[in-house]
């Protein structure tokens, strides 16, 4: 029997568990981004009832609309990118213990893939940052134009 699973399995099944860590602030950050996106969504939908029904302003709508699509792909990107730093984790986690079945041959394989993943993971934070920042600029200027056409 491989001497690695009586002795050590209770190590293999710890190193594997590091990454979870990860996986868990991947997933939140993947409800959080989601949910992110369904609200701008809902936001842009409301712009299309609003256009097709109202007539405000069209040079303030259409920039409005062109913030939140913009939003809209800055989210979808953050999606797709925490979606390729979860594969990451798994593929580390999975990697670590593959690696101890045949004896660490697969070198710097887990390393490489978690290292992939928290770049990944990093580049996703980024652009929900720069996402949450168009949101406030968005909301004070459209509360700023709404201010100006009452007091009008």
């Amino acid at each position: 029997m491989n001497s690695i699973l009586n002795d050590g399995h209770y190590a293999v099944l710890t190193t594997m568990l590091a990454p979870a860590l990860l996986m868990t602030a991947t997933g939140s950050m993947l409800v959080s981004a989601n949910a992110r996106l369904a609200r701008v969504v809902d936001r842009l939908r409301g712009l299309i009832v609003e256009w097709q029904h109202v007539a405000p302003d069209q040079a303030a709508r259409d920039l409005r609309i062109r913030r939140h699509r913009r939003r809209a792909h800055l989210v979808l990107r953050a999606c797709q990118m925490l979606y390729i730093a979860l594969g990451c984790f798994v593929g580390t986690s999975l990697t670590l213990a593959i690696d101890t079945f045949l004896r660490y041959h697969l070198d710097v394989l887990p390393t490489a893939l978690a290292i992939v993943g928290v770049i990944v993971l990093l580049g996703a934070s980024l652009l929900l940052g720069i996402e949450v920042s168009l949101a406030v600029r968005s909301f004070d200027e459209e509360l700023d134009h709404e201010i100006q056409r009452h007091r009008s």
